[in-house]
């Protein structure tokens, strides 16, 4: 899966790269999402945020139309994302749990993953449809 990790810390490199094992091809930037910046996510299929990134209606609408189709927050909060207008373009939310860098990065990749074996992320999503199909399956 091709991915752009917005908002990245040089510590969270580091367990980013530890944790994906070379699976996915994850651009990771220091520039938060926002109109500026959304243009980088041409191409790829998924964007990891934070809860300070812009995931407005108007990001969000740029994003689907660069064909994003997953967003997974490295926050415990998802109200920074207007995730009415995620599933009217059909963008799944996900979002990963407080723990470590390594915990974070861990999980993040897991739903990464499972995103791209067609299957649900359970616990950790987000969406506005409230789908959770699998409401037994955690992400740890």
């Amino acid at each position: 899966m091709k991915v752009i990790a917005y908002s990245i810390t040089a510590p969270e490199k580091e367990h980013l790269a530890k944790a994906n094992q070379k699976k996915h091809d994850i651009t990771l930037i220091a520039n938060p999402l926002g109109i500026d910046t959304v243009a980088f996510a041409a191409g790829k299929d998924a964007v990891i945020i934070w809860n300070h990134d812009d995931v407005s209606a108007t990001i969000i609408e740029h994003l689907a139309a660069l064909n994003v189709r997953f967003i997974i927050t490295r926050s415990v909060e998802t109200e920074h994302i207007d995730k009415t207008v995620a599933a009217k373009y059909g963008v799944k939310v996900a979002n990963v749990s407080t723990g470590s860098l390594q915990e974070t990065a861990d999980q993040l990749i897991q739903i990464l993953d499972l995103y791209q074996q067609n299957k649900c992320v359970g616990d950790a999503c987000a969406c506005n449809k409230n789908c959770r199909a699998a409401k037994n399956l955690k992400i740890t």
